[in-house]
């Protein structure tokens, strides 16, 4: 993709409508939660198998959760159970419930694997060389990303889908909801040159200045300007890529499942370039797959959705997923957030089916590069999924749909109950150990209380729920060394042992300093903060040392004051919690450390590492090409006749009502142009606020640019 440079003006007739084609639109109302939708559809379902994978599932968390609360009832009991003692225990056995469900899931998922009869759906064997009868859309959101780079993922998943020889039966959408005047530009710019090197029609661009409900409201958009036109839709991010033999199979198994109206892929962290993001990278491919096959072996037809990477029935969505905005004020109210497994919900509500192919391959992503970036991210989804409470509610929803919602919340709602956990058997340590027993208690008594637990019997209980935790680390190690395909695309089997080892133990250290993060995110929510919309930080992303510092300074306070609590109160206290402390001790020694650059994945190489996949390596090369020249968004429309004449046919003609709300930025831009001698005057005058204002009005763009220039 080269520097494009300044080009002969087009006839307006080459340029009108060159970045979206003629609207087909969709009605898309936003659904009731308050009224049940009627179900037209019954899919078919093995419901028999169904309900025996669900009784173990449920059966075996309920089974191991009881066991353990038992245990633990026989640690506190001795001697009587005091408050904060039972506190302790009602925290334990709801943690434990959490931990022994998803270790259930891994264990499922593991025989799943070992046995080879997969559990969900099998697009594998679909043949991608079948031809396709429908039209397919391929969806890009994209909200102040690298246009370059978002370019070069775009023209590879194109070229990927070309080479199947099936390129014709998609169109490809690049949905824009930047708001920084500058990217938004070079968006149109590197689009324009996308398309002249691709030399298609099918390519697409479409920038929304209004950006209600954010990622749902983009795709929401284009479903009732363009959703009549297509039969499926699949959702990419920013960061997606998916090869173009995985595409092909995924509308095939739409066209040959009509009472399907998704299906899920597993997307696979690529391109990491840190320690942090090396980490996961290595731990979902490794632990993925018996987690995600075990999620699919049991959810079956109500499987979820995540939100991208994944194919949905365009006229499904558009008639059961409109998203209702939530009664009251942000954070719990407005529009939804984590809209994904709510739109999943709606669809399986309404009798349509929402499937999982885990075993698909082809779909990959890329990772934060530090825990700072996983944990900004991570604030959003917790306000996401926090919001779920008010959906859980609604009527009419399938059972194992109200469980993906459950599940969203309790993946936040654990951090600060282990925080309180942690905090709660620090008090009754403090409490033994410093505040005077009262051995004699009233009323007539043979023998003194004596205050007390049983320290072996609580061993035990410790061993056994890290057992729980660390053992599905494991059954996904002995999963991946018994398939031979898996296992050779590896390096040997002991290196990723020793990697499995290391990366259990940088977890468990980082672990302690995300439940604070996250602790202190479900904080700020129930007291009402909006997490606003932020621009992610992809793999290559660098962060500041002074950043870590400052953001990781209250992890490291925290872990100095459990410290001097459990060392006040013994030496074996302190060695008992130490794994945790020492985590957040270190907290700003490992952020430093994990966020640097490494040139080698070393023992966290995964098999994309090694032999990237055709799509991925396409997309670094066109990633690694020069840049497009970029001056300034004013600046640049003014050179390029081209892109101007592009860009006024792409902006909404100005429609103006008597006594409607003024647009701020755009009137302040107005009297500044009018005072303006030349153009150079008003691009040094204009904020980006009023840049912005001035890119989407047409008649005012035209008067900057018409704007003599002082320059040479």
């Amino acid at each position: 993709m080269d520097a494009l440079k300044t080009s002969p003006a087009l006839p307006r007739s080459a340029a009108a409508g060159a970045f979206l084609p003629r609207e087909s639109g969709l009605a898309m109302e936003p659904c009731r939660l308050d009224q049940p939708m009627e179900s037209k559809r019954s899919p078919a379902t093995l419901q028999i198998a169904l309900l025996f994978r669900r009784l173990f599932i449920f059966l075996g968390t309920a089974l191991l959760t009881i066991a353990g609360g038992y245990e633990m009832y026989g640690v506190v009991k001795v001697g009587g159970v005091t408050v904060l003692e039972a506190l302790l225990l009602a925290f334990f056995l709801l943690l434990l419930a959490w931990v022994a469900f998803s270790f259930m899931s891994a264990v499922a998922g593991f025989v799943v694997l070992a046995t080879g009869r997969m559990g969900g759906l099998a697009v594998a064997h679909d043949d991608p060389r079948s031809e396709l009868s429908s039209r397919t859309a391929m969806l890009l959101p994209t909200y102040n990303e690298d246009p370059h780079e978002l370019m070069a993922r775009l023209r590879a998943m194109y070229e990927s889908v070309a080479g199947t020889g099936q390129g014709a039966q998609f169109d490809w959408f690049l949905l824009s909801d930047t708001t920084d005047p500058d990217i938004w530009i070079r968006e149109e710019m590197a689009f324009i040159a996308l398309r002249r090197d691709c030399g298609a029609d099918r390519l697409y661009y479409r920038h929304r200045s209004d950006n209600t409900a954010r990622k749902s409201g983009n795709i929401a958009d284009w479903v009732r300007r363009f959703g009549a036109a297509y039969d499926h839709m699949i959702v990419l991010d920013a960061d997606s890529l998916m090869s173009g033999e995985t595409i092909v199979r995924l509308v095939h198994a739409m066209e040959t499942r009509p009472s399907a109206a998704l299906i899920q892929t597993q997307p696979v962290i690529v391109n990491a370039r840190s320690l942090f993001s090396r980490l996961q990278q290595f731990a979902g491919r490794v632990y993925g797959p018996i987690i995600a096959t075990g999620n699919a072996w049991w959810h079956g037809p109500e499987s979820n959705y995540w939100g991208h990477n994944a194919i949905i029935r365009v006229r499904a969505f558009a008639e059961h997923a409109g998203l209702p905005e939530l009664r009251g004020r942000r954070p719990f109210g407005g529009h939804i957030l984590s809209h994904d497994f709510v739109e999943a919900a709606l669809m399986r509500r309404a009798g349509w089916a929402i499937y999982m192919a885990p075993e698909l391959g082809g779909s990959f992503e890329e990772g934060p590069p530090s825990i700072l970036d996983f944990a900004a991210r991570d604030r959003r989804w917790c306000q996401g999924n926090l919001q779920h409470l008010a959906v859980l509610p609604a009527r009419g929803l399938h059972w194992v749909s109200r469980v993906h919602l459950l599940t969203g919340i309790g993946s936040y709602i654990t951090a600060p109950m282990w925080l309180i956990f942690l905090v709660l058997g620090l008090l009754i340590s403090l409490q033994a150990n410093f505040i005077r027993p009262e051995y004699f208690p009233k009323g007539f008594s043979l023998f003194p209380t004596w205050p007390q637990q049983d320290p072996i019997l609580a061993a035990w209980v410790f061993a056994a729920t890290m057992g729980l935790l660390i053992v599905p680390k494991f059954l996904a190690y002995l999963a991946l060394i018994s398939r031979r395909e898996e296992r050779s695309s590896f390096s040997r089997p002991f290196r990723v042992l020793v990697g499995i080892l290391s990366e259990t133990l940088l977890a468990a250290l980082i672990a302690p300093s995300m439940m604070i993060f996250q602790s202190v995110a479900v904080t700020e929510i129930l007291l009402g903060r909006d997490a606003g919309w932020q621009v992610q930080r992809r793999s290559g992303g660098e962060v500041a040392q002074r950043e870590i510092y400052r953001k990781l300074a209250a992890p490291t306070l925290c872990g100095l004051l459990m410290g001097l609590s459990a060392f006040a109160v013994s030496l074996p206290l302190l060695l008992w919690m130490s794994p945790v402390i020492a985590g957040l001790v270190l907290a700003i020694p490992l952020g430093l450390a994990t966020s640097r650059r490494s040139a080698s994945a070393g023992l966290f190489a995964t098999p994309e590492d090694r032999q990237p996949p055709p799509v991925v390596l396409r997309a670094n090369e066109l990633a690694a090409l020069s840049r497009i020249e970029f001056t300034g968004a004013l600046q640049q429309l003014r050179e390029d006749s081209e892109l101007l004449i592009s860009h006024l046919e792409s902006v909404p003609r100005e429609n103006r009502r008597k006594f409607e709300r003024i647009d701020v930025a755009l009137a302040t831009a107005r009297a500044k142009i009018e005072q303006c001698d030349s153009f150079d005057e008003a691009v040094k005058w204009l904020d980006k606020s009023e840049v912005r204002a001035v890119l989407s009005n047409a008649a005012v763009l035209q008067r900057v640019v018409e704007l003599r220039c002082t320059g040479p």
